[in-house]
């Protein structure tokens, strides 16, 4: 891989992982679509690593204070918080344990990509439309392993994490920086998770200056995005990221069915 499509496939994956159009789905079509080399495990691990620097980064003071409150206990609200982002964060390791060669073998077609960005995306729009009310010091337990089995769902590619997530958070009235909010800090453990299960994989021989390009792309990339995103979430409803998920979902699959 050249260091020009190192970079081009670390921003689509710092824009990906963070903005409501799937990383995943995007990091298939983009060689499917430009006849580039598939990236290796070895990149999939830059890539992340990348988008994990970017999180941790912007949310380093709310890691700080939810880890602060869980070991010293004098933050009820936020050990609270800091316990069910914990276990909502379980469903996704579960299923990525036991379905990671479906996953990787099956579902990483342009095909599924195209009908999961329609489908999702359809659902984001809805789940929007409900009334912004609620914030995270109302968050139930209920609230937050509903949400992680939504998260484990984005396995899926096209789905997106941080979409489904969100449109979760959505359909139970928190508001939209709240949701994306969460989002972001149950993404944390789950980027972490995956690094540390393929780090082990990891081939020394291959870092090189893709794997840093990547790495350092989308970690730039990445901590732009959750700026400009919590930003936007404040004036903005998700409609234009729905518009784009459905156009690009149905180019798809036109493309695929007819052309290809």
């Amino acid at each position: 891989m050249s260091i020009w499509q190192a970079m081009m496939m670390g921003i689509i994956q710092g824009l990906g992982e963070f903005l409501p159009i799937s990383s995943s789905g995007h990091l298939v079509l983009a060689p499917w679509l430009f006849d580039w080399q598939v990236p290796g495990l070895t990149f999939d691990i830059a890539l992340h690593m990348g988008t994990l620097f970017a999180v941790v980064l912007y949310f380093w003071r709310d890691w700080f204070i939810l880890f602060r409150a869980a070991l010293t206990g004098k933050d009820k609200e936020n050990r609270r918080i800091f316990w069910f982002l914990v276990l909502a964060s379980l469903p996704a390791a579960v299923v990525g344990l036991l379905f990671d060669d479906i996953i990787e073998n099956t579902l990483r077609s342009p095909l599924i990509v195209g009908v999961m960005l329609i489908v999702f995306g359809v659902l984001l729009y809805y789940s929007d439309r409900t009334r912004q009310i609620r914030r995270l010091d109302s968050l139930t337990l209920q609230d937050a392993l509903l949400i992680g089995m939504a998260q484990a769902v984005a396995l899926i590619p096209g789905v997106s994490r941080s979409g489904i997530t969100m449109t979760a958070a959505r359909l139970f009235s928190y508001t939209r920086e709240e949701a994306a909010r969460f989002s972001f800090l149950l993404s944390t453990p789950v980027i972490f998770g995956a690094g540390v299960l393929e780090i082990s994989n990891l081939n020394l021989s291959e870092i090189n200056l893709p794997f840093v390009s990547g790495v350092v792309v989308s970690g730039i990339t990445g901590l732009l995005c959750i700026s400009f995103l919590m930003a936007f979430l404040k004036r903005c409803s998700f409609k234009i990221f729905v518009g784009y998920r459905i156009l690009l979902g149905l180019s798809i699959i036109l493309l695929y069915t007819f052309y290809i």
